[in-house]
């Protein structure tokens, strides 16, 4: 459990960014990741986010349940299943300092891909398309969600690029998380990555979760979802070169 009021206070703001990030805003996301991985430490983070992200998958399921279908998110599930796969061997094998650093390469990745998308968006659509593309997007997911928390972004990406109505991205984001955040409670656990502190302490931020999930579905009606995400682009930029480099 965090040991002063500042650690609270951070760890209060990732929580809240985690249910924002499930209502849509998934860019958010990695605020989360880099402030758990720079407090508490990279491996750390992900047991001790992982039940908070699965708290805020129950929230935001229920809500937009009518608005997708569970076809799409199979399509995607096995290749993030393989993707998983990878991560584990990965996690077992490299020391904290260098999950620091992997989480920092995989936040600038994303943010790349980010950019590159709202640069030439027709010859994005095209790619996306694609069975490949489908493929490496689920895969890359699978990879980045065992190795931090952080596949939301390359998902949402990949249904933005093939022009996905909004409220059937967020339907089908909720029902693929939940599937795959559950699938993960047993390998963190048995990689001792959830610990009993962790969870009375993630029971104490359910509060600032739940004020993310609905503050983060006001925040999509009265925002420029553009305006808001390209903003955390810019911090995740930051967040990335700092766990690489410092």
């Amino acid at each position: 459990m965090p040991d002063h009021a500042t650690a609270w206070i951070l760890v209060t703001v990732a929580a809240f960014c985690i249910g924002v990030s499930k209502a849509g805003f998934s860019g958010i996301s990695l605020i989360s990741v880099f402030i758990l991985a720079d407090l508490i430490g990279a491996k750390q983070s992900l047991g001790f986010a992982l039940p908070m992200l699965i708290l805020a998958d129950l929230m935001v399921y229920p809500a937009f349940r009518k608005y997708a279908s569970w076809k799409s998110v199979w399509l995607l599930t096995w290749p993030a299943l393989v993707g998983m796969a990878v991560g584990v061997t990965v996690l077992g094998n490299v020391d904290n300092d260098t999950m620091r650093k992997v989480i920092g390469v995989i936040i600038l990745v994303m943010c790349t891909i980010q950019l590159v998308s709202r640069i030439e968006p027709e010859k994005f659509f095209a790619i996306a398309c694609t069975r490949r593309f489908g493929f490496f997007c689920g895969t890359a997911g699978g990879v980045a969600t065992v190795l931090a928390n952080a596949a939301g972004p390359i998902l949402q990406i990949y249904m933005v690029s093939r022009r996905m109505e909004k409220m059937e991205l967020i339907g089908v984001g909720a029902r693929f998380f939940l599937v795959i955040n559950l699938l993960k409670l047993p390998l963190s656990a048995g990689l001792n990555l959830i610990t009993p502190e962790g969870l009375l302490t993630n029971l104490i931020l359910a509060p600032a979760i739940a004020a993310g999930v609905f503050g983060g579905h006001r925040l999509i009606k009265v925002i420029s979802q553009k305006v808001f995400e390209m903003t955390v682009i810019a911090f995740a930029v930051v967040a990335g070169i700092r766990l690489c480099f410092f």
